[in-house]
């Protein structure tokens, strides 16, 4: 087995060819854009599959690097600080809780699923806590984290293996599904969003006007100033929250931070340029979101699910359809049964079987072609990455004792 390494400035190069990849797809495959798949997810399952085909065939695997792409998800979630107005996040206090409940619901739904299903297989023990919100809701950084542990706990030796491959094809199911959930209620309800709402992330895929489309490179410089201005603050926190004990993403970190600037600088200094729910920034967004998925999912190692055997595939299928009825008939009506339910419902999927990025990138596939959901931007990524980890970690401890 012969391993290439790919630089990381190729990496980036081929991400953002693997993303056109996608959007041709998408154009070619009506089914594709019409159930809201986002391109990065077509460009990048099919780069994945490239990478199976040298490996399987050509014994050459390949090694992307990736260190582009934690910087890309810095952008990203602290433009969605930017745009948070405490308007919107009064608003959204409500659909907050809502959300928080129904996912820790979810977390404990998942794991007796896992352990359910598990038992009635005879699959050995240990393997139950893989296959639920380690892999699932935890994704691959809270896979190993706990896989050591597990191991040891249950005399697991292929404890990583199982759970890295259970949150790799968690990814590509939840990268799948949430934007078909999405197209189904939209099109039941008859739903819309409010197409005169500025864009939060991702500009539309219609046409704009000449005064819409005035993007010019000084206002897109600012945007990116204050952008690296806010993850810088971000950084500096970061270091002294970990001084205290608290563990939190440095996505988390600098999207509160870029929540505070944007509901405090433009008042103090309201002539100030101020890239808030811009064109500029929307682009900026869009453009950090799709690099970021589109390198995320062609780095996916798919040999590794190989080792999945067909009654760990029944029980991931099983959490498949689970994940996909609680969105419809549980997390659409009690958000609410209208446009920003929806839309949540899509990026519920990331929340229970993938990452945060993949319920984004659901959510503004959803958005680009129906209208801003300004509050779901707002609300899901605290409760993905901030609540719904500590509830997890919790819950995977208690089950590894």
């Amino acid at each position: 087995m012969t391993t290439i390494q790919i630089p990381g400035f190729v990496t980036f190069t081929i991400a953002i060819i693997v993303f056109f990849v996608g959007s041709s797809l998408n154009r070619i495959l009506t089914p594709l854009k019409r159930w809201n798949i986002p391109e990065a997810v077509t460009g990048g399952l099919v780069a994945a599959l490239l990478t199976l085909a040298a490996y399987r065939f050509f014994g050459a695997e390949i090694a992307f690097d990736l260190a582009a792409r934690d910087m890309l998800l810095l952008y990203f979630f602290t433009g969605i600080g930017l745009n948070a107005r405490f308007s919107d996040l009064r608003a959204g206090g409500k659909p907050l809780v809502i959300l928080l409940v129904l996912t820790l619901t979810y977390l404990l739904l998942q794991n007796l699923i896992a352990v359910g299903s598990s038992t009635l297989m005879g699959l050995p023990e240990g393997i139950a806590t893989l296959l639920g919100s380690v892999s699932l809701i935890g994704g691959h950084g809270t896979t190993i984290a706990w896989a050591p542990l597990i191991a040891a706990r249950f005399g697991l030796g292929n404890a990583l293996e199982i759970g890295i491959a259970s949150a790799t094809l968690g990814l590509v199911i939840a990268s799948l599904v949430g934007g078909p959930v999405a197209r189904v209620l939209i099109s039941r309800h008859h739903l819309s969003g409010q197409p005169a709402e500025p864009p939060s992330i991702g500009l539309p895929d219609a046409p704009a006007t000449e005064r819409e489309s005035s993007i010019n490179h000084v206002n897109l410089l600012r945007t990116v100033l204050v952008l690296n201005v806010a993850i810088l603050i971000g950084f500096a926190l970061d270091e002294i929250v970990a001084e205290t004990g608290i563990k939190l993403p440095l996505f988390v970190v600098c999207l509160l931070v870029a929540i505070v600037m944007t509901n405090t600088i433009p008042r103090l200094f309201p002539h100030m340029f101020w890239p808030s729910r811009s064109r500029s920034l929307a682009l900026v967004s869009d453009l950090s979101l799709n690099i970021f998925l589109a390198m995320s999912l062609m780095s996916m190692q798919l040999w590794t699910l190989g080792g999945l055997g067909p009654a760990l595939v029944i029980v991931l299928g099983i959490q498949t359809i689970v994940a996909v009825l609680y969105m419809i008939f549980i997390v659409f009506p009690a958000m609410g049964r209208d446009y920003q339910a929806a839309v949540i419902s899509a990026g519920f999927s990331g929340i229970s079987l993938g990452a945060t990025p993949t319920a984004i990138a659901n959510m503004t596939a959803v958005t680009k072609a129906h209208g801003p959901a300004p509050t779901a931007f707002i609300i899901l990524p605290l409760v993905s990455a901030f609540f719904i980890d500590i509830a997890n970690a919790l819950v995977i401890g208690f089950m590894v004792r």
